[in-house]
């Protein structure tokens, strides 16, 4: 299986930690989030990896190379103009007859990619997209099951505090789905996955995950893996 990992954020809400730094290098304790998910990957047995780039590319592929170091197969794809989220991930497979693990690169989890993937093999659906029970679930994808565990209804960021299933930016998508992404600028939330509703199997677990997306949960996401560091692989 091939992983495609989106790495191409600004990060503006961030800021100063990205002014100069690609959202997905940004440090949780010791390391980069981006070398978390690669060594993540490789722990979980998927060592073949695109990297779709947009801001400041240049450091992410001076830090990561060929990918050598951690044992993996790492190629890049640096996108001059912005091609959406599914855009980028057509852009960037390697081939179109297998499946694909499609992770958000400043999303940082814990969760087994192997498992999901082999969620996705036994659950019948052409995408298989990961989800997570929150409290609050403005500011994400908010999902919502039928008794199946099929996807049934997408709701992009709630205005209001809801409790429920949100998207964690990560799939595996079958060869069909990957051929009904056109070439060019193309969104997963916005036009795929809505054309798919019914044909998209839900992964709820209970993993951690955050998604990095303000300074707070930044912190708080350090505050986590410090007071617990093996869950997450570290050691220091």
């Amino acid at each position: 299986m091939q992983a495609i990992i989106m790495a191409g954020g600004f990060g503006s809400r961030l800021r100063p930690l990205t002014d100069h730094l690609p959202k997905p290098m940004v440090p949780i304790i010791n390391k980069p989030i981006l070398e978390y998910i690669v060594e993540h990957l490789r722990a979980c047995g998927i060592r073949d990896i695109a990297m779709t780039l947009g801001y400041r590319p240049e450091i992410i592929m001076d830090y990561f190379g060929n990918g050598d170091a951690w044992d993996v197969d790492i190629r890049y794809f640096v996108e001059t103009t912005p091609l959406g989220t599914a855009g980028g991930v057509r852009n960037a497979a390697r081939k179109m007859d297998d499946d694909v693990l499609v992770v958000s690169g400043d999303g940082f989890t814990n969760l087994d990619f192997a498992q999901l993937a082999h969620a996705h093999k036994s659950g019948g659906c052409d995408v298989t997209m990961a989800l997570k029970q929150v409290r609050d679930a403005r500011g994400f994808g908010l999902v919502r099951l039928d008794e199946l565990g099929t996807v049934v209804d997408l709701i992009e960021k709630p205005s209001v505090p809801i409790g429920g299933l949100v998207n964690m930016g990560i799939y595996v998508l079958s060869p069909r789905a990957m051929r009904k992404i056109p070439r060019g600028k193309y969104d997963f939330a916005k036009d795929l996955f809505p054309q798919m509703l019914g044909n998209i199997h839900g992964f709820v677990s209970d993993c951690y995950w955050s998604d990095i997306g303000t300074l707070p949960s930044y912190y708080m996401t350090n505050h986590t893996v410090a007071c617990n560091p093996p869950a997450f692989g570290f050691s220091f």
